[in-house]
């Protein structure tokens, strides 16, 4: 690829405060994208705003609670009236939920898992599939959990989220098909992340890949030239990942 693969074209990232969308969103600027960045943390967002222009970047910002589904369809609005067109999707914010056994999960606990990392995200595709489809080459990357196919104990929440959100974003893959539009789906696998550390607690961090190393995976995915469609990628399944030197 060029070092400018993404040059000229339009890219929401949400998430984008910290983490893996935080490190993709400034090497989607650096690869020449305009950033459209989503996520609640309103001082994360700056700091994001601040690297990307200081290294002669575009970005905008939307500090936004995914969960305010009416915002969700406001931000499609937003975003015809002022380019009519979206060319790139990296749909990564996500929350863990609890890890307890599956009769314990509590109610809230569950609607906001599937809250934030399913109907988000078929309220993202709701509202900007118009604009993918209206980019010469529209792109969507939605992140997606190992944890799918583990089933691990105690992850019932996340676990089922997960697959629901497979699910879904395969079924719209097939349906775009035809179209210029592709849409895949990204497992990055255990990475040092807060989520991460939260879950695993006494894990060393170091023997983890830092989220830094995942973002060129994700500009190639939201590259024009990317063609795969409806595909889960495994970000250790690719070249772009290295084994961290074992400590």
């Amino acid at each position: 690829m060029s070092d400018k693969p993404v040059a000229g074209r339009l890219t929401l990232v949400t998430g984008a405060s910290r983490g893996i969308g935080y490190f993709a969103a400034k090497a989607l600027a650096r690869a020449g994208s305009h950033i459209i960045a989503v996520a609640r943390t309103q001082g994360g967002l700056e700091e994001l705003d601040d690297e990307i222009k200081s290294a002669g970047g575009q970005c905008t910002l939307v500090p936004m609670d995914l969960e305010d589904f009416e915002a969700i369809d406001r931000l499609g609005g937003v975003i015809h009236d002022r380019w009519g067109r979206l060319d790139g999707l990296f749909a990564n914010a996500g929350v863990l939920g609890d890890i307890t056994p599956a009769p314990h999960v509590k109610p809230d606990v569950w609607n906001r898992v599937f809250s934030i990392n399913t109907t988000a995200n078929y309220r993202l595709i709701r509202s900007l599939d118009p604009l993918l489809r209206a980019s010469e080459s529209g792109r969507a990357v939605f992140q997606t959990s190992g944890i799918v196919n583990s089933r691990r104990a105690y992850w019932g929440p996340y676990a089922a989220s997960k697959a629901a959100l497979e699910a879904f974003v395969q079924c719209y893959a097939k349906e775009v098909g035809i179209t210029n539009l592709r849409v895949n789906l990204l497992n990055p696998g255990a990475t040092r992340t807060a989520m991460r550390a939260m879950a695993m607690p006494g894990e060393n961090p170091d023997s983890l890949p830092h989220p830094s190393e995942l973002a060129p995976l994700i500009v190639e995915m939201l590259s024009p030239c990317y063609s795969k469609n409806g595909e889960i990628i495994t970000f250790r399944g690719t070249g772009h990942f290295t084994p961290p030197a074992r400590q």
